[in-house]
């Protein structure tokens, strides 16, 4: 094999209480990620937000990767998915590349010892080796990631609806809205609703999930960051959403819900920012399976 080429999907972190700790795969959108080995190791980028990723190895996701499994190859990025939106655009090739060099030098790593070696690649983005991204981009379904270990669980079916506002929330800002202290309930609060979200991934039960997404944490504090957070959350729940949460850092917030009910829903929550004066981009997409051969 000379050339490699994976698609790897967009994340969504966090998922309310579960903050740093959980993660599920979405099937779109995906950055699409070639491999092919090269004399020295470089990177090329095309499509969306392709003029503010950098091509240096060093500042680049993909680009720590390859270095940290210690292969020169020519990486090319074909993005699809919007840098700063929440939805782990730099996780993408990170998780992408570590699987594609697997694959195309045979190194015999399982998708599970796969993920700290990905997560390295996010200290270029966020200044630290976190997996909440990397873990179910190549690990599909919801992901919960402690230390350096990431477990899997399947999700029942379930539509996702993805909506991107015209807002800008930067990782930074983002962490700045979060207390570094929180009161003892809180914390409990959140560790059950983190708790239950994944009794109710293990008992296929979409309802429980969807109560489970809301929480004291996350949504509380980053919230006010969205101009009109508030209204498309309740326009999503009426029109039957399991649930709503801010995806990652945000903006982008993901409603689950039945599939038959997603373009009802896809429509509400882009009526509700457009009575804002916000523009938004859509998906109407369902879990992913994770990073693929294509």
């Amino acid at each position: 094999m000379d050339r490699i080429r994976v698609k790897a999907s967009a994340t969504s972190a966090n998922l309310g209480a579960g903050f740093d700790v959980l993660g599920l795969a979405l099937d779109e959108p995906y950055d699409v990620i070639e491999v092919e080995p090269a004399d020295r190791l470089a990177i090329k980028v095309i499509g969306v937000g392709s003029e503010s990723i950098p091509l240096d190895p060093e500042r680049n996701t993909a680009g720590l990767v390859a270095k940290e499994m210690g292969r020169d190859v020519l990486i090319t990025i074909y993005s699809g998915i919007r840098p700063a939106s929440g939805l782990g655009s730099s996780a993408a090739p990170a998780a992408g590349v570590a699987f594609a060099i697997n694959e195309l030098f045979s190194l015999g790593y399982t998708r599970e010892e796969l993920v700290p070696i990905a997560a390295r690649g996010e200290v270029a983005a966020a200044g630290v080796a976190h997996a909440d991204n990397v873990g179910p981009c190549l690990m599909g379904g919801l992901t919960i990631v402690c230390g350096g270990q990431a477990e899997s669980l399947e999700m029942p079916e379930v539509g996702v609806v993805a909506i991107m506002p015209d807002v800008k929330v930067s990782t930074r800002m983002a962490r700045e809205a979060l207390p570094a202290c929180i009161p003892l309930k809180e914390m409990v609060q959140n560790v059950s609703k983190a708790c239950m979200l994944v009794a109710g991934a293990a008992k296929k039960d979409p309802y429980l999930i969807g109560r489970s997404l809301a929480d004291s944490f996350n949504e509380k504090y980053r919230s006010p960051l969205i101009k009109g957070y508030e209204g498309v959350k309740a326009g999503a729940m009426r029109e039957g959403a399991y649930g709503v949460a801010i995806s990652g850092s945000g903006p982008t917030m993901i409603a689950l819900c039945p599939r038959d009910r997603a373009k009802a829903i896809e429509k509400a929550m882009r009526g509700e920012f457009l009575s804002y004066g916000i523009s938004c981009e859509s998906f109407v997409t369902r879990v992913g399976k994770g990073v693929e051969v294509i």
